[in-house]
């Protein structure tokens, strides 16, 4: 019979991983792609990664009026982050 299998995560480490820059790039990369799928206003879409207390944070926002009426209209981000 197998013995059970213990995990001590360092909490410190994990800490520092989930703000680390790898981690924002990967962010970037992954908003970037979110923007890339909203289509013909992809270009009124505007991406930013911050860190928090806990973990680096990306958000995508509507800025220009065109991109903010497509998205109210047809949930453009929301569809593009289903990829």
């Amino acid at each position: 019979m197998a013995k059970k299998l213990y995990i001590k995560l360092n909490k410190k480490g994990v800490g520092e991983l989930l703000k680390s820059q790898e981690v924002q790039d990967l962010l970037m990369k992954e908003a970037s792609a979110t923007i890339e799928r909203c289509g013909d206003y992809g270009e009124g879409y505007n991406q930013k990664v911050v860190v928090g207390k806990n973990r680096a944070v990306a958000t995508v926002k509507a800025e220009t009026y065109e991109a903010k009426r497509d998205n109210l209209k047809n949930n453009t981000l929301l569809k593009a982050l289903r990829g």
